[in-house]
């Protein structure tokens, strides 16, 4: 079945980095566009970024574009996502999905300060 579990949260000082990690098991991992998605306390979950099967496409939310970078190593069927210059608003719990978002991680918290 389906697995997919994310990985690299935690806590960082405004202006600092994280990097996520999202290892997928259980089904064709190159064939499938991923994206990461977060939700803060009392959101709405909201689209972080979403990249391509061959990782030849990212597209970014504008509250993230320029810091966060995905990417993907099908080799290893592992989503990355390197977040730079985080800010407050970042404070989220971090998912991944894949399979038109018919599959999702349990997420991991990111908490900036």
């Amino acid at each position: 079945h389906v697995q997919l579990v994310e990985s690299g949260g935690g806590s960082a000082q405004a202006g600092g980095s994280l990097r996520l990690s999202c290892a997928a098991s259980g089904y064709t991992y190159n064939r499938n566009c991923m994206a990461w998605f977060r939700q803060a306390p009392g959101k709405e979950r909201e689209g972080v970024s979403r990249i391509t099967s061959g990782g030849g496409k990212t597209y970014y939310a504008d509250s993230v574009k320029g810091r966060f970078t995905a990417s993907r190593d099908n080799a290893g069927n592992t989503l990355f996502l390197q977040m730079n210059s985080l800010k407050s608003d970042d404070t989220a719990r971090y998912y991944c999905a894949t399979g038109a978002w018919s599959y999702w991680g349990m997420g991991t918290q990111v908490t900036v300060s």
